[in-house]
């Protein structure tokens, strides 16, 4: 090293020094090279519904539809087809919550008969009320037991079940009113009460 052992001399450092300092390494590879991944030569490349050779497959003999002549590309993945008749009220909640909410609500509406909310909320909540009230004019343990399930308070079950076989015996659903209703101050949001026929 060049500096002494008296601390007020300044040291000089020299990468001659520094390397006599520093532990002998194993001979390494003056290059690295990094190995790429070869791609599978057995997977032909995508040219998706094209016809392989258009011209060439409609003169041979042994064609007789157009169906060889297209690729079939299956990598294993899931088909994610549109979904088309497929409506489900989102109402900007995913599927949890959207549940959640609805199960409230539809708890709120058979223990006060009458709730003032957003029309998309209650047209989403609708078919589950009236199945609720279908479930409890059956009247079973086991669509008493679906109902509990469903719906948060137990006693409201209990009573659901006590009074709809009178209530709604000879009705064949529609057992819901929805009323529109001023818009909502702040975001003007469409409102509507929804009660119980």
């Amino acid at each position: 090293m060049a500096c002494g052992s008296n601390a007020s001399l300044s040291c000089t450092w020299s990468m001659a020094t520094l390397r006599s300092a520093l532990p002998s390494l194993p001979c390494a590879p003056s290059r690295v090279t990094f190995a790429r991944p070869k791609l599978n030569p057995t997977l032909p490349s995508f040219t998706g519904l094209a016809p392989l050779s258009p011209l060439l497959s409609l003169s041979s003999p042994e064609s007789r539809s157009f169906e060889h002549n297209f690729t079939v590309i299956d990598n294993g993945g899931r088909i994610s087809a549109m979904r088309h008749g497929k409506r489900v009220p989102k109402l900007n909640r995913p599927p949890d919550q959207r549940r959640a909410l609805l199960r409230g609500l539809t708890t709120q509406l058979l223990k006060y008969g009458r709730i003032k909310t957003t029309r998309a909320r209650a047209s989403a909540m609708r078919k589950y009320v009236d199945k609720m009230i279908t479930l409890a004019k059956d009247g079973s343990l086991h669509k008493r037991r679906q109902a509990l399930g469903f719906i948060y308070e137990k006693q409201i079950v209990h009573a659901l079940f006590a009074e709809v076989p009178d209530r709604y015996g000879d009705r064949d659903g529609g057992y819901t009113r929805i009323i529109r209703t001023l818009p909502r101050r702040g975001d003007n949001a469409p409102m509507a009460y929804i009660e119980l026929v």
